[in-house]
């Protein structure tokens, strides 16, 4: 039986690499979507281009606004000359942030009063312009306490964010592209396994062989789970050697974790094939799954911020336990005893997975 399974596995292999879709979606893609999404998907913001409305003109004033352009966050873009110019240049998208500074700033300031600072910030995208908020703060914060050094807060915080240090949001994200990339790759694979058999007509010589439903699983499961691991690796070694992400927890854990993960991706992508008659529907399965289940894994909105009904759904997704296993083994360096409440159920998705697949795939039979 095994050697029949392995003929099997192995007429898949070479059907995958010698169809030009399948091929194009295995081998080059993921490398290249890697190192695209590892620059592209970040919450950093670097070089924002800002405006300054200076109607002060002061020395105090023009220190605050030098403390802006040695900031290497903010990047001056224009100064304004007149009020009624600042609508227009948010309006235009010429700044994200306007420093607004009316006549007086320096006079209350010597006063002993607060200077009045105004930023208008382009609020069309409400997560850039919070971190806009909080840079800007941070320069003012900065300016104010160089003003009056001698007064300190008592138990004045000090911040050490433990396990990202300098607080880079590629630690955090680019993890979760190993989980998205390497789903969307089994998925692939698996979801036009039995289609393209249905398609090529050879779903028919496939049934007269000795193999039983079950083996035809097997078979067709294999390719999914070696390229699975083979492109998993590949991005592994990407995110650690190119982009410096520290893998502080065990690779076995991580490894096993991607085991459980895979499992659960081949059985739903069999699920789709032995549903699909032609290799278009197959793919239109298979993306119909992956836009909800990208969007319910925790990859860009944390699950508990979700509707509690939203979260229990999420409970159904595999990519969710999996971004968990991915950012605790990378940045926690969690262990396996610590991620085992997210590795069983994936097994157990898998396993219900593969027997409805295997339930379906003998009714197409007979």
């Amino acid at each position: 039986m095994l050697r029949r399974i392995l003929a099997l596995a192995t007429k898949e292999f070479l059907a995958i690499l010698k169809d030009p879709r399948s091929r194009a979606v295995v081998i080059v893609p993921p490398i290249i979507q890697t190192l695209v999404f590892g620059y592209a998907a970040t919450f950093d913001l670097n070089h924002v281009a800002y405006a300054v409305y200076d109607a002060d003109r002061s020395a105090i004033s023009r220190e605050l606004v030098e403390r802006f352009r040695g900031s290497p966050v903010f990047l001056e873009n224009k100064m304004i000359a007149a009020a009624g110019d600042i609508a227009p240049t948010v309006d235009r998208r010429e700044a994200l942030l306007v420093v607004r500074l009316d006549p007086g700033f320096e006079r209350n300031i010597l006063a002993g009063r607060s200077g009045q600072v105004q930023l208008i910030i382009d609020g069309r995208n409400s997560n850039t312009a919070l971190i806009v908020l909080n840079y800007a703060r941070e320069v003012i914060n900065g300016f104010a306490m160089s003003r009056q050094p001698d007064q300190t807060l008592p138990g004045q915080p000090v911040v050490r964010a433990w396990f990202n240090p300098n607080l880079e949001s590629r630690w955090f994200i680019v993890p979760g592209i190993i989980g998205i990339l390497t789903l969307l790759v089994t998925m692939m694979v698996t979801a036009l396994s039995v289609a393209r058999e249905r398609e090529q007509g050879t779903f028919d010589q496939l049934l007269v062989t000795p193999l039983r439903p079950l083996d035809i699983l097997l078979g067709k499961s294999l390719p999914g789970l070696a390229i699975g691991f083979v492109e998993a690796t590949v991005m592994v070694l990407i995110v650690t050697l190119w982009f410096g992400v520290p893998l502080r927890g065990s690779p076995w854990t991580l490894y096993i974790g991607l085991a459980a993960f895979l499992s659960s991706a081949i059985g739903i992508g069999l699920m789709i094939s032995s549903l699909s008659v032609t290799m278009q529907q197959g793919l239109l399965g298979a993306f119909l799954f992956m836009v909800p289940a990208i969007l319910l894994s925790g990859f860009a909105t944390p699950v508990a911020n979700m509707p509690e009904w939203m979260q229990t759904l999420t409970l159904t997704n595999p990519l969710r336990y999996f971004m968990v296993i991915l950012r605790g083994v990378f940045v926690e360096g969690a262990s396996l005893r610590v991620l085992w409440p997210q590795i069983w159920p994936m097994l157990l998705i898998g396993s219900l997975t593969l027997v409805a697949a295997g339930r379906l795939f003998r009714r197409r039979l007979y």
